[in-house]
């Protein structure tokens, strides 16, 4: 499956090279949006027939800086779907018995079972961005879990898991509006937090970690996908593209019945 926004491994990325803008992919709204229904409709017709099927697992990471856009993606990918086939889980400060076991534990806990969606709102990343710009540990511990993640997501890939790692690559202009739009409109008051301008005051070292984290965790059993996240109907599009190519080929079929229905009387 090719993608203009998967990376390679062994290939290095530079952020800044990378448009967070949609025009040099699309160039119509109208037209993407419609694109983006006509996905999903085929989207919630593969989750139904991967529930019923009960084979595959699919996981999908979130990840970006605050106003990236996690929140809005996940709300306009899952309309419609079977609410018994996905699983949202947003990982925030861990909690003291997260801290009592290894970096990994909580997350191990909620990767999808068979016949499950599970979407990560930030994830194991967290441990290698947050953790590296904050200082929380020293270089030593978070530099070794580039590839104790590699090793993690290899051994969910091996046992049935097909993973898809998203990060909405937005500029720091188009965080700024989406701010402002908090602070001004009411509705969206709750949303904003005056530590998200203390993390917006650390963007370079934050694009720094988020560039090593891509570069480093780019495996083929795991690829990490760049969405321009500037605009929202393109970052919804080239998601849902991905996702769906995703799950052609994995083509999940109802099971048949597990009895000779031609014998049944009702």
């Amino acid at each position: 499956m090719t993608h203009p926004h998967r990376l390679d491994p062994g290939r290095d990325i530079h952020l800044a090279d990378i448009p967070t803008n949609a025009k040099p992919y699309h160039q119509d709204r109208d037209e993407a949006e419609a694109q983006f229904k006509a996905l999903r409709d085929e989207f919630i017709e593969w989750q139904r027939r991967l529930y019923a099927a009960d084979k595959h697992k699919l996981l999908i990471v979130l990840q970006a800086m605050d106003a990236g856009g996690k929140d809005g993606t996940i709300r306009r990918i899952l309309q419609g779907v079977n609410p018994q086939g996905v699983l949202v889980h947003s990982f925030k400060k861990p909690s003291e018995e997260d801290l009592a076991h290894d970096f990994l534990w909580r997350i191990h806990q909620r990767v999808p079972g068979r016949g499950m969606i599970t979407l990560f709102n930030r994830s194991h990343y967290e441990d290698v961005l947050v953790v590296r710009v904050d200082r929380l540990v020293p270089e030593a511990v978070w530099q070794a879990r580039y590839e104790q993640i590699n090793q993690f997501e290899k051994l969910l890939a091996d046992t049935g898991t097909t993973i898809l790692k998203f990060y909405l690559h937005l500029s720091k202009k188009e965080q700024q509006q989406r701010f402002t739009e908090r602070i001004q409109q009411p509705e969206k008051n709750w949303k904003f937090s005056l530590d998200d301008l203390n993390k917006r005051a650390q963007w370079d070292d934050y694009m720094a970690a988020y560039e090593a984290a891509l570069n480093n965790c780019t495996t083929p059993w795991a690829p990490w996908y760049i969405i321009p996240a500037d605009q929202k109907w393109y970052r919804n599009l080239a998601i849902m593209n991905v996702i769906v190519a995703t799950l052609r080929e994995l083509n999940p079929q109802y099971p048949v019945a597990k009895v000779d229905l031609g014998t049944v009387v009702l």
